[in-house]
């Protein structure tokens, strides 16, 4: 099994630096794409200057779902894995991939803290603790969650996904799992395909922080939810109990000192806009493609996406 790896990276030089350390080490023989965002940091010259990397693609978007189908367009093995750059495989994680694409349509695994070394802290989504992916069951629809930054597919999968829905500018990876529950494809968890974790660095292009978005997360959501499934009181419903549980988190921020009351009630307005754009997005979205995939905004949908590309395949 021929196998590629995408990374998308945007403004991670260094944790990108050794996420590929960790691939020439431990899958030597796979096909590498880097696929970078508009970074700031020297990533292209780094890339570059490196000979384990096969394909460097420059993009103009800052979303992670476009570089994904941006490197999954380029890819030449029969199984396509996506690794972030902050993400570092472990020596069994080539073995365990390949074991488990042999029966499965999908593989994910765990993704654990660089800094912790016991097995017991893994930073799985089990909903009892255990070591094993997150399960849904939505309008009678049983879903397994993949780790977007750790995951891997049979090319034909892909294909027949259409790859990632470069609408959602996050929720891009549990998007495609509802799509895969829809098209009966099995999403399998192989603790051996762990990868670790590296924190981001407060000195970071992007100042190593990430500000929540309630806007996006809430569109996110009720895109997803309506494209895949329609309007059902089930749609209704999760993102009902999502909106609770976020304000009530915010509200004890407030009490603590930690939030403005004002702060909070903007971010209410940003929950209830985005519910709303969202939901009419995926109604739109829902309507343009009735296939399978449901991703009328997939990779088959643009020619645009790479600003130029280095192959060193060529």
């Amino acid at each position: 099994m021929d196998l590629s790896v995408v990374v998308p990276t945007l403004n991670g030089r260094d944790r990108l630096a050794a996420c590929l350390d960790a691939l020439a080490a431990h899958a030597p023989d796979t096909e590498v794409i880097v696929v970078n965002g508009p970074s700031a940091d020297g990533t292209t010259g780094m890339v570059r200057d490196r000979d384990d990397v096969d394909v460097l693609v420059e993009i103009s978007d800052r979303t992670v779902n476009v570089a994904r189908n941006a490197g999954i367009e380029v890819a030449g093995g029969d199984a396509i894995a996506l690794v972030d750059y902050d993400k570092r495989i472990g020596e069994s994680w080539l073995g365990a991939v390949r074991e488990g694409l042999v029966d499965a349509d999908v593989v994910t695994g765990p993704v654990r803290p660089t800094e912790t070394e016991s097995t017991g802290e893994d930073g799985s989504t089990g909903e009892d603790g255990s070591d094993g992916p997150e399960r849904r069951r939505i309008a009678g629809r049983s879903v397994t969650y993949f780790v977007g930054g750790n995951v891997a597919f049979r090319r034909e999968t892909l294909r027949d996904l259409d790859g990632f829905d470069e609408y959602l500018r996050v929720g891009g990876a549990r998007d495609a799992s509802h799509r895969l529950a829809r098209m009966d494809r099995e999403v399998a968890w192989r603790a051996e395909a762990a990868v670790r974790e590296e924190s981001p660095s407060p000195t970071a292009a992007d100042g190593g922080r990430t500000a929540r978005d309630w806007g996006w997360k809430y569109r996110a959501l009720a895109y997803r939810l309506v494209k895949n499934y329609g309007i059902r009181p089930t749609a209704l419903v999760r993102t009902g109990k999502h909106a609770v549980t976020d304000a009530a988190s915010v509200a004890r921020d407030v009490v603590r000192g930690e939030a403005t009351p004002s702060g909070w009630v903007a971010n209410g307005r940003d929950v209830v806009t985005g519910i709303v754009s969202g939901g009419s997005d995926g109604l739109v979205a829902r309507a343009r493609d009735r296939s399978p995939a449901r991703n009328p905004n997939g990779v088959s949908t643009r020619a645009d996406r790479a600003v130029s590309r280095y192959d060193a395949r060529e």
